[in-house]
């Protein structure tokens, strides 16, 4: 594609270093900005670096001085606050520029896991049952919830607060979970109904035009039988973790029917939720082969090696090619307008 400025909007702590001599990068925790920061400017890209952490003037002031052709996202919060990243987005879009992955509607729709399960519903879409319990209330579960029963944060991502205890099979079990849900990540829980399966990730990528990547699975290989097969924190970011229980990625065995049933799946709550860009749809597969959409996640994680990348190269693309291609979906990306005022 036609080399174009990029600015690159990172978090403050996540700026690459300059030099990164005797660094193991593969460990370092700004790896996912690193790679598409270097990997952009390998492939000729003009990159210019801003870390933000609670002030967005900077932005306005790199635009006038840099005069991007887009913003390549990478924040995932705002003042340390993870429902304020579409706030970011927002405020790029009123300052007419383009810019990668999700927009501001998406990213509210996906982030708040009982709003998207309704959608999704709705759309009949399968999702696990599920009831929300708010700080300061005690849980109240339907008919249709039955232990065992998974306790999550309602809006963190990236298995934030996920452990093995976060698997309840009874009552006291589960109000001990959602307390701490409430008191340490200090957020609403979502109880959903558990489903006992396979873990499947589903990268998507486009606007109108939706490409779907080879189905991708989490295997559980090494977990002890007395351990629940979830992706946990630890399991998420933890490599020695990752390395005692056989934990690993790769693509998925499926035959072709549920393959196509999973894609169409994907699309459909790419859809329904209104993203944009780029996605990973997060699902499980019960032993009776019937898909659940767990949650959406605009905006993964782009790190040269991690699944999102890892299936886009299952597919044939290569990764400065998918990066290529999320700078030109940003770049043909036009925000909805009902209407223009007279100034």
């Amino acid at each position: 594609m036609k080399k174009v400025r990029v600015l690159a909007l990172v978090h403050d702590h996540l700026v690459p270093p300059d030099d990164t001599s005797g660094i193991d990068i593969l460990e370092a925790e700004w790896k996912m900005e690193y790679d598409v920061i270097e990997t952009l400017r390998e492939s000729g890209h003009d990159v210019r670096v801003l870390g933000v952490h609670d002030d967005l003037s900077g932005i306005r002031l790199a635009t006038e001085e840099f005069t991007p052709h887009i913003v390549f996202n990478l924040m995932e919060a705002f003042a340390g606050v993870t429902t304020f990243d579409q706030n970011v987005v927002s405020y790029i879009e009123l300052l007419r520029l383009s810019y990668t992955g999700c927009n501001p509607r998406g990213l509210i729709l996906a982030r708040d896991k009982a709003l998207s399960k309704k959608l999704l519903a709705y759309h009949r879409i399968p999702v696990p049952d599920f009831t929300v319990v708010r700080r300061g209330r005690r849980t109240q579960l339907s008919k249709k919830l039955r232990f065992p029963l998974i306790v999550k944060s309602l809006f963190f991502e990236a298995s934030t607060g996920i452990s093995q205890a976060s698997v309840v099979e009874n009552e006291e079990q589960l109000e001990r979970r959602v307390e701490f849900v409430h008191e340490t990540l200090g957020s609403a829980a979502i109880v959903e109904q558990f489903i006992d399966g396979r873990e499947l990730y589903v990268g998507v990528v486009g606007n109108e035009r939706l490409d779907v990547f080879p189905v991708w699975e989490m295997s559980f290989a090494g977990m002890p039988d007395n351990r629940w097969k979830i992706a946990t924190e630890r399991v998420k970011w933890s490599t020695r973790y990752q390395k005692t229980h056989g934990i690993m990625t790769d693509a998925a065995q499926l035959d072709d029917a549920t393959v196509a049933r999973i894609g169409n799946i994907a699309k459909r709550t790419y859809r329904a939720l209104d993203l944009s860009g780029y996605a990973r749809i997060d699902m499980r597969l019960d032993d009776e082969g019937r898909p659940y959409v767990l949650e959406a996640n605009p905006n993964p994680n782009l790190a040269y090696g991690e699944d999102f990348a890892e299936s886009g190269e299952k597919m044939g693309v290569s990764y400065e090619a998918l990066l290529d291609r999320i700078i030109r979906l940003g770049l043909r990306w036009e925000p909805a307008r009902t209407g223009s005022a007279n100034p």
